[in-house]
């Protein structure tokens, strides 16, 4: 797929630049990160159980008190009702490990007059919102290649200054297809607009061992639909190719039917490895996206548990 700002001489929707340089991102993250916090207090998303005894704070099940243990465990409200004595048991819960990678590619850097947000700073926002809603549910939360997993309540705040950093973080548009522990997951925000084979190498890299994720795309409303007409010149905005269109219109149909057959790619490349695939416009609320993870996260793990 190519990653292409669209210049039209006929009818269209025009665009705005959005630099990627250290300094313009990082002026813009504070905001990002109020908004991050905005988003997370939307979701409503408990720790997760495993449904197994352990430690934790969950009711779990009575069991019969066993010769030996110490007296102190027994629930002696249950143990009144009849003539045994009875152990309240809480379920197991278990922080695991969510490593999130966020796509900082020249081509992330689109937005529409349709968009609420160009797609890098939404994507930041929804990674940002979604390590405060795992820290929040007991998780440990990492950066792919930048920042080891921490449950740390600054979670948010740490990551910016990760991510305003240009020394600790990578413009590549593809996470490095280094394989994740079993009980881990992975969550890849981007507009995945690389070949579908090229993604397909990286994700089976990364599942290697067994680990979990989601694929979370961020499309700019425009580019999905290519609503042009006439003269249009599409410019590569990781290189210096142009390629001139003299009927928008008819190229768009094609154009369209392209984009349908990469993401269906996708998501059975996702499927093919126990992931999941989410797509997000830009013209919708951060919250939509943030929430459909955070549920998919938790159906995960509870698949993990069961198993």
């Amino acid at each position: 797929m190519a990653r292409v700002r669209v210049l039209s001489e006929g009818q269209r929707i025009p665009g705005r630049a959005v630099t990627l340089a250290a300094q313009d991102l990082a002026a813009r993250l504070p905001r990002m990160v109020l908004e991050a916090r905005r988003v997370a207090a939307t979701l409503a998303h408990g720790i997760h159980g495993r449904r197994r005894a352990g430690p934790g704070e969950t009711f779990w099940q009575f069991r019969p008190f066993s010769a030996g243990e110490p007296a102190a465990r027994i629930d002696w409200r249950r143990s009144a009702r009849d003539d045994r004595l009875y152990v309240r048991e809480r379920e197991w819960e278990a922080a695991h490990s969510v490593h999130l990678w966020i796509d900082r590619s020249a081509s992330m850097a689109y937005s529409s007059e349709l968009a609420m947000a160009p797609k890098l700073d939404r994507a930041i926002v929804l990674g940002l919102a979604l390590a405060e809603g795992f820290v929040e549910a007991g998780e440990r939360v990492g950066l792919m290649g930048a920042l080891p997993p921490r449950a740390s309540r600054r979670i948010a705040e740490r990551f910016s200054e990760v991510l305003a950093d240009p020394r600790a973080t990578s413009d590549a548009d593809m996470p490095a297809a280094t394989a994740l522990a079993p009980q881990d997951e992975a969550v890849i925000v981007s507009d995945f607009l690389n070949p579908a084979a090229e993604w397909s190498r990286c994700i089976g890299g990364i599942a290697g061992r067994g680990a979990r994720g989601h694929l979370l795309m961020i499309v700019d409303p425009v580019e999905e639909t290519f609503p042009f007409s006439g003269q249009v010149v599409l410019e590569d905005l990781e290189g210096s190719r142009r390629l001139r269109i003299g009927d928008a219109g008819s190229w768009g149909a094609a154009y369209r039917k392209r984009i349908t057959a990469h993401r269906e790619t996708l998501a059975d490349i996702a499927r093919r490895h126990g992931w999941t695939l989410t797509i997000h416009r830009t013209d919708r609320p951060a919250s939509e996206a943030a929430l459909r993870l955070m549920m998919l996260v938790q159906a995960a793990r509870t698949g993990m548990a069961g198993g």
